[in-house]
């Protein structure tokens, strides 16, 4: 039940945010190891992203993706997630005292998202008949390519997110700001999350976003990174530090909605099943 959960969640918040996750991509895309000024560039901001595509490519360009998006948020968010809830509900995340660890928090949230990433990796590939193609022509560690690269990002990300959740919700709860078991809790705890994902997870998400969209060889080999590593060191090295932070405003607009949303609707979910079942 707490993988289901988790699941159902995550593909409710994934409704919502799927079209910021196409601009999100595009945007990180444009001018690719190209100096600054010397590409045009097609999309100035995440609105005009956002118009562009809509009126270029049609409205429905904007879901683009939806089918394996929500198939990847059910199983990569529903297994992470799940795993978390279970960690938590088994007293693993607290001290002796009953007070939460923050390194336990932390390095249960980075466990629980390399385990959901990368579970979840052939998904975030494509669809069947995608999937079907690439292991035909890759064989089936093909389905895998770029797994390796996208979990420094899981890393950081899934434990950042997770253990400034826990954190900051039971700092709201000894400050008594809200009433026990208030919804706002979840909601300001999430909110404060999705600021801190974002900041740490940005430059991963464009190194990952483009190991994934890289051309290979007939091996699979990439022909344009070695690893991430070197995509990063490539990224700060022609296109600056900024460079890694190339589309922020869309990775916020869609993790930080994401962030709160999924979180929220993760902890209302459990906070119904446990008062129901008991």
């Amino acid at each position: 039940m707490d993988f289901l959960m988790s699941g159902l969640a995550a593909c409710g918040a994934c409704l919502f945010t799927n079209p910021l996750e196409v601009v999100k991509t595009r945007m990180q895309l444009q001018g690719e190891l190209r100096a600054p000024g010397t590409y045009q560039r097609h999309y100035r901001n995440v609105f005009h992203a956002f118009i562009t595509i809509g009126k270029v490519d049609g409205p429905a360009a904007l879901q683009k993706g939806l089918a394996p998006a929500l198939l990847y948020q059910f199983l990569m968010n529903g297994i992470r997630l799940g795993t978390y809830g279970l960690a938590e509900a088994g007293g693993y995340l607290h001290t002796a005292e009953g007070a939460l660890s923050r390194p336990r928090s932390a390095a249960a949230g980075a466990l629980a998202g390399v385990m959901g990433a990368y579970l979840g990796s052939p998904i975030y590939m494509g669809m069947f008949q995608a999937l079907s193609e690439i292991g035909q022509k890759h064989g089936l560690v093909g389905l895998w390519r770029g797994a390796l690269g996208g979990l420094p990002r899981v890393i950081i990300g899934s434990s950042t997110q997770l253990c400034t959740f826990s954190s900051t919700k039971d700092l709201i709860t000894q400050w008594e700001i809200f009433p026990p078991q208030s919804w706002k809790v979840a909601l300001v705890a999430a909110m404060v999350s999705g600021i801190a994902v974002v900041l740490a997870m940005t430059p991963f998400d464009v190194v990952s976003t483009r190991l994934y969209n890289q051309p290979t060889d007939a091996r699979g080999k990439g022909l344009m990174y070695r690893g991430i590593l070197d995509a990063l060191l490539q990224t700060a090295r022609t296109e600056g530090v900024f460079g890694m932070y190339k589309g922020i405003g869309a990775s916020y607009f869609r993790l930080g909605p994401h962030t709160i949303l999924s979180l929220f609707f993760w902890d209302q979910l459990r906070t119904l099943y446990n008062t129901y079942t008991k």
